[in-house]
């Protein structure tokens, strides 16, 4: 097959809805002499498989007030965050403040009034149940003043049953009770607030990172073990039910450390960061398990998918790989940039940085977030993306608590909601998940069970 002689190439593919451009996807221009018939037949391909793209629906939108310092740094909101029971959701609208909104209260106001929402200035006081199990009162919006610039932010809620991790200490500040519900700031002088989310009363005041607390995360499993992923290269675990002991300082990061996430049984810690760094770690432990090679830039997020056999990393080299946490193996890649690029343009300014992503909770979708202005959601089974909307100065994104929307912050403190792809698991998915939820993959491919069965429950296929 001989070349085509082409003194200019322009290649533009867009996403189709009602005849009309609506979302530009991805533009490539490149002179050159010689551009191979393969090249023309791939993109062809893709051209047809943009076509087939749907536009995400618009829930509604939180803006930020409008200020004299909107300009100056310190505006940007780096976290999104939805309570573990999705009764509320809490944003950085910058500077020092975050906004806390009842979230069922938030998806009304968006029906009734649309979906554009200027968020309000005065500090209403939330409510919360009394000790004598009297009856909750409506919960409110609500404003704290975090008193630095907040980099992020994770709610924590509390299982009863689930003792401290520190057995010496029989004296506590705090008795938490079955309904406590925390939300955790991270400061930009290092230091990590703790507040009540119902009363909006600090309570814990952590004090020993010497940097920006970069990110947050709580254990999913009840027991409020806080970990913090900070600029001082380092992880810190806290048990805020021993009055926020600092109990292990996890080392291995040579450079800042970005974002942080813990599997769906808690047993497992994957924390990224600059110098292409993916770490994962034993939290019975604390131990360093592995450390997972492949991207070619920083590494600026992680997420665990809601059985704990996959973990997605975002990078800013273009691409969104997803791991086997138990072996280190690579299983897809999700492109940001055609074509892809090498490791030396990857590792640069490619103005492709992916900045987040996110698993849903039903397993099957992940979004990701990235400087072509564009929120992407992808199916763990296809290497396109499926649904697309457009967002300009993206920072951060996560799905709500039901999977049903996509929450994603921007440069300027707003925050956008999407309607995410719906689509009803099969059963064989079903079962999978719930047998990745107890068994690793060393375990599973013990199996007497065909090969076939094996690379499923493997996601090998």
């Amino acid at each position: 097959m001989q070349p085509l002689s082409l003194k200019r190439v322009e290649c533009r593919t867009w996403c189709i809805k009602k005849g009309e451009k609506s979302v530009e996807l991805s533009e490539c221009h490149s002179n050159t002499d010689a551009v191979s018939n393969s090249l023309l037949l791939y993109t062809m391909s893709c051209v047809f498989f943009c076509f087939l793209l749907v536009r995400s629906r618009t829930i509604g939108e939180l803006l930020a007030p409008a200020a004299p310092f909107d300009k100056k740094c310190g505006r940007e909101n780096w976290t999104v965050a939805f309570a573990p029971d999705g009764s509320y959701f809490a944003w950085s609208q910058g500077h020092r403040t975050v906004k806390l909104v009842p979230w069922s209260q938030c998806l009304k106001n968006f029906l009734l009034h649309g979906t554009k929402n200027i968020t309000n200035s005065s500090s209403l006081r939330l409510s919360r149940q009394n000790s004598d199990g009297g009856q909750k009162n409506k919960p409110r919006e609500h404003i704290i003043d975090c008193g630095d610039i907040v980099w992020s932010l994770a709610f924590g809620s509390s299982v009863p049953e689930k003792q401290s991790r520190c057995v010496n200490i029989e004296w506590h500040r705090f008795r938490f009770g079955q309904d406590q519900l925390l939300l955790a700031t991270g400061l930009n002088n290092g230091r990590i607030k703790i507040w009540d989310v119902y009363t909006g009363k600090l309570l814990l005041n952590l004090v020993d990172h010497t940097e920006v607390v970069r990110d947050l995360t709580f254990a999913p499993d009840g027991s409020l073990i806080l970990v913090s992923a900070s600029r001082d290269k380092t992880l810190r675990v806290w048990d805020l039910k021993d009055d926020g002991n600092m109990m292990k300082v996890l080392r291995g990061h040579q450079n800042w450390v970005y974002s942080c996430a813990f599997s769906p049984d808690s047993s497992m810690l994957c924390s990224v960061g600059a110098s292409k760094a993916v770490f994962l770690w034993n939290m019975d432990k604390y131990t360093m398990i592995r450390k997972l090679e492949g991207h070619h830039h920083d590494v600026v997020a992680c997420d665990f998918s809601p059985d704990g056999a996959l973990l997605a990393t975002a990078s800013y080299d273009t691409r969104v790989y997803i791991w086997d946490p138990h072996t280190g193996a690579i299983l897809m890649e999700f492109g940001h940039l055609f074509p892809p690029p090498t490791p030396i343009f990857a590792g640069g300014a490619n103005d492709r940085w992916v900045r987040s992503v996110s698993f849903s909770h039903d397993g099957l979708h992940v979004a990701s977030l990235a400087d072509d202005k564009m929120v992407r959601f992808w199916r763990i089974d296809e290497d396109y993306p499926v649904q697309v909307a457009p967002l300009s100065n993206g920072l951060c994104c996560a799905f709500s608590t039901d999977g049903s929307v996509l929450a994603a912050g921007t440069h300027d403190g707003s925050v956008y909601f999407w309607a995410t792809p719906r689509q009803v698991p099969s059963l064989q998915h079903l079962c999978r998940m719930s047998i990745r939820r107890v068994m690793p993959t060393q375990e599973v491919q013990e199996l007497p069970v065909p090969s076939k069965v094996l690379e499923f429950l493997s996601y090998r296929v």
